[in-house]
């Protein structure tokens, strides 16, 4: 018998080679696992989040807007005029959360695991050479009817749907990166004693190595998102941590809460508008002594003010407060404009006199403030849709249910 050469996967440097690749496949599919349960997992997390703290938020971001408002109201400064409207343009501008879940769960499956968004329209352009010369071999290589086995048809299918998509780009560099997949494949393995089986280990361990290093990268991107780091503090309890947060937000609104108590029922400051020729007097709800008239004391002085329950039944209403607040609760017949668009639409104001509302008289203040400086003749509804409830004023809804003040 004659010698023969050492059998391919005897040979020492292959024989290293598949065990380099073996171990860089376990890596790889090990750390791709990890990636994905993380991502699993902060997604959860986020949706939980928002879900339960996201209202506390919500309330904690609109109290603020209150204190400062109430706050502009009764100091009349422009820096606290500015920073009352730059608090509530931050509550105005607070995603729809509600929308978010809606949209977050129609994009989930039948057994509620999140469903990828559907891919965005390719933008139609014309393939380079490379992106061709690509293009036609990988389909060649890979068309579903190579293989009579239906597994491997839909495997094939899944594949050059990806291809047909980065060629839809033009996309060189996403097709030879797809070339190189599929090149370096298991299906695509020579046989162990078949010659150019080196050449595929060799490239097949550079493919792991480039996959390794970006399923790190991007675990290392998922760690650092604030969701994530917010994870990490508590990785084997996260609903402890969800606890814990939500009491630090209920400790923090009533904070918020105590302040604006303070500021709508404490005296006005001394550097502030004064309220005659004895110093401030002591007020209630919305700067005015509880037992006096609130046109003769409030905690805007200087600009004409009402008590709600003397405001003609006929008089000309403007509500300046926000859509969901109106939706709740409002004067029939009134006109409602956002106050952070009374600029831009001040044509539709009529001329005769105006009485201003909001919820609790900050932000009317400040609107009516505003139309006195432009000449117009407006008086600002102490007390706002509140003191309007509480004189038994008579209020609609725009859901056709029972009217309240949000």
């Amino acid at each position: 018998m004659s010698a023969q050469s050492p059998a391919r996967w005897t040979d020492p440097e292959q024989q290293e080679l598949e065990e380099r690749v073996a171990a860089a496949e376990l890596a790889w599919l090990s750390m791709d696992v990890d990636v994905q349960t993380l991502r699993v997992e902060i997604d959860n997390f986020a949706l939980i989040h928002h879900q339960l703290l996201g209202p506390l938020y919500a309330r904690l971001d609109e109290l603020d807007a209150l204190v400062a408002e109430a706050v502009a109201a009764r100091t009349g400064r422009p820096e606290d005029l500015r920073r009352a409207a730059e608090a509530r343009r931050q509550v105005e501008e607070l995603p729809d959360l509600d929308a978010l879940f809606d949209s977050v769960r129609e994009q989930s499956g039948p057994d509620g695991e999140a469903a990828p968004p559907p891919p965005a329209a390719p933008e139609r352009v014309r393939p380079g050479k490379d992106a061709q010369r690509i293009y036609r071999e990988l389909v060649r290589r890979a068309h579903p009817d190579l293989t009579t086995d239906p597994a491997e048809q839909q495997r094939r299918a899944a594949f050059l749907a990806r291809v047909n998509e980065a060629y839809a780009y033009g996309d060189a560099a996403a097709l030879g990166a797809l070339a190189a997949e599929w090149s370096t494949a298991p299906e695509a393995a020579p046989a162990v004693d078949a010659p150019d089986r080196g050449d595929w280990l060799r490239r097949r361990l550079d493919w792991l190595t480039a996959k390794i290093t970006e399923t790190a990268t991007e675990q290392v991107r998922l760690e650092q998102t604030p969701m994530g780091q917010l994870l990490a503090l508590a990785p084997q309890d996260p609903d402890r941590l969800l606890e814990q947060l939500a009491e630090e937000l209920l400790a923090k609104a009533a904070e918020r809460q105590a302040e604006l108590q303070r500021l709508l029922g404490g005296p006005a400051p001394a550097d502030g508008p004064s309220s005659g020729a004895h110093g401030p007097a002591p007020v209630g709800d919305n700067g005015t002594h509880p037992s006096e008239s609130q046109e003769s004391h409030t905690m805007f002085p200087q600009i004409p003010s009402a008590d709600a329950a003397a405001v003609p039944a006929d008089a000309a209403l403007l509500d300046v407060r926000e859509q969901d607040e109106w939706d709740a609760g409002h004067v029939d017949g009134a006109l409602h404009i956002p106050i952070g668009e009374v600029i831009a639409r001040l044509g539709e104001l009529p001329d005769e006199k105006l009485y201003v509302l909001c919820r609790v008289g900050g932000r009317s203040a400040q609107v009516v403030q505003y139309l006195v400086q432009q000449g117009r003749d407006a008086v600002n509804v102490d007390g706002g849709m509140h003191a309007w409830q509480g004189a038994g004023r008579p209020m609609v809804s725009s859901t056709g249910r029972e009217a309240f003040v949000l």
